[in-house]
């Protein structure tokens, strides 16, 4: 699915501030994104984290930003797949996430601070 990048762009620096720590972040019963999203053959492929670093430095962050920006649609944005994948079905969300219901409900803090970067694209 393509994005329309020539028509609108995401911002790093907000991504990096609010987003990319979600995927860091320790969720009750349900492993890190980054555990099993930098060895997972998905179009969500998260860089490899430095030995004995808890986040990623600048170079991967941008690799991170690029992999995380294809799984963003403007046109509907809903739609995202970085929304929808991980979202409770009975939500909104696919029929299947390896990682579980990432987020249960459409209220989920973390899922409102995705969906609140991507609508700030200009």
């Amino acid at each position: 699915m393509p994005t329309l990048a020539a028509a609108q762009t995401l911002d790093f620096e907000l991504y990096r501030a609010t987003v990319e720590p979600i995927f860091l972040k320790k969720r009750p019963t349900h492993a890190r994104c980054v555990s099993c999203h930098v060895a997972a053959l998905s179009r969500f492929q998260l860089q490899m984290l430095d030995d004995g670093k808890s986040e990623w430095n600048l170079d991967q962050s941008r690799k991170n930003f690029q992999a995380v920006s294809q799984l963003v649609n403007f046109k509907d944005v809903l739609a995202s797949p970085i929304l929808k994948h991980p979202l409770a079905e009975d939500a909104g969300g696919d029929k299947a996430h390896s990682g579980g219901e990432q987020f249960k409900t459409r209220d989920d803090p973390d899922w409102k601070t995705i969906e609140a970067w991507i609508r700030a694209a200009k």
